[in-house]
């Protein structure tokens, strides 16, 4: 199986411009592809990592990737799948994103010489003369197609702006530039940014009479339609500091049951014979899939060490272990009031719910435990010397994390 037809048989493949060319140039290692990622946040997170584990598929087919990382597309900011605008940041922090992001994919892709190369688009997009660009670019985009594009067509009806209208005209010259310095024949992306990428390919035939494909990776949802990838807390990061390689591994290790084999195909690099062959498990063996699964995902991001304490801690919570090294949230002085700090406030400054008032909401629902024993008094405080040594608190079924003051 070559990989054109493995990345089909995976359930990777969306959309395509011209399928028999395109299986043509990835089976035979002649792309050379790019795929964009806008910095917006000092994080890649779990939508960036379906997309690195496509690059480096690809590449060990002998294919080139570049990683287009936005330092200037992101001072506009995607309307795709937003309902409103998204916030306005400063160069300062995007540049500081950017830094962030090169350092992260450097853990899954080979970059160097005649492999992978990351190229900022900051250094064409924010030195452009505005009028030079509209009357160089603006002829070739139709305003009337354009505003059939499923990116926009959410957005009319609340508001679009300008800024954002113009940000398909910014990635595809961005499509435009790296065909002509770098020979980029092939633009890969999630399955929301179709209509920007037919602009891309529709610029260069415009501009320079030649052809250059697409192909949108499937998103990664789950049974029921919804997205994966999000938590009470918000997206499942990729950077430790923010999404602890335990809460990372539990994510994926609580998976439903429906999901297990869909994501085991997509995101991991394990045989389809032996994914193949889990499909007729059942009962505990499925909870054994999302063992595989959950070691597999967090040791390509983690690392084999920390991917082994992750397990440790998650046997330690279920299994009555006391060793293992649990997620720790340290309070320190300025968080208690006088001499206590109430549950909700617990809750917060761990990151197990999001706000106060979902704090009480779970509590008097009965979905919150300290130590095993359910709390549902939202008044319920806890004393400097309750946590001299550390409680675990418990949100629903999944969450854990242990609280200590420091």
């Amino acid at each position: 199986m070559q990989i054109y037809e493995e990345l089909q048989a995976r359930g990777l493949l969306a959309q395509v411009t011209d399928e028999d060319k395109i299986r043509d140039l990835v089976n035979n290692g002649k792309a050379t592809f790019y795929i964009g990622f806008d910095p917006t946040a000092d994080s890649l997170h779990v939508g960036h990592f379906m997309a690195l584990t496509l690059m480096k598929r690809l590449q060990l087919a002998g294919n080139k990737p570049i990683a287009l990382v936005g330092g200037g597309t992101a001072m506009i900011g995607d309307p795709s799948g937003r309902t409103d605008m998204r916030s306005m940041m400063t160069i300062e922090t995007i540049d500081h994103n950017v830094e962030c992001f090169k350092k992260q994919m450097s853990r899954f892709i080979e970059f160097g010489e005649g492999k992978a190369r990351i190229v900022n688009n900051a250094d064409w997009l924010r030195n452009l003369n505005f009028l030079d660009f509209m009357r160089e670019i603006g002829p070739c985009f139709s305003v009337n197609e354009m505003l059939r594009a499923r990116c926009y067509v959410n957005r009319l009806e609340k508001g679009l702006s300008f800024l954002e209208f113009s940000y398909m005209l910014m990635q595809s010259y961005d499509f435009l530039r790296l065909y002509e310095d770098y020979g980029c024949n092939m633009e890969f992306g999630g399955d929301d940014q179709w209509s920007n990428m037919l602009g891309g390919t529709d610029l260069i035939r415009r501009k320079l009479g030649k052809d250059a494909f697409a192909m949108t990776i499937a998103l990664l949802l789950k049974h029921d339609g919804t997205k994966m990838g999000k938590t009470a807390g918000g997206a499942v990061w990729l950077e430790a500091n923010q999404t602890t390689p335990y809460e990372f591994y539990q994510y994926w290790r609580t998976v439903d049951d429906a999901d297990v084999l869909n994501f085991l195909r997509k995101m991991t690099f394990l045989p389809l014979e032996q994914i193949e062959e889990m499909d007729k498990w059942e009962g505990s063996q499925l909870n054994e899939a999302k063992r595989i699964l959950a070691r597999e995902l967090t040791t390509m991001v983690h690392g084999e060490e920390e991917t082994e304490k992750a397990e440790a801690a998650a046997k330690a919570l279920f299994g009555g272990g006391a060793d293992a090294e649990i997620p720790t949230t340290e309070l320190t002085e300025a968080d208690f009031e006088g001499d206590t700090i109430d549950i909700l406030g617990v809750l917060v400054k761990a990151g197990l719910c999001a706000t106060r008032s979902e704090a009480r909401r779970n509590v008097t629902q009965g979905g919150v435990s300290v130590e095993g024993t359910q709390v549902t008094d939202f008044k319920a405080t806890f004393t400097k010397a309750d946590l001299a040594e550390g409680k675990v608190f418990k949100r629903g079924k999944k969450n854990f994390r242990k609280v200590i003051l420091k």
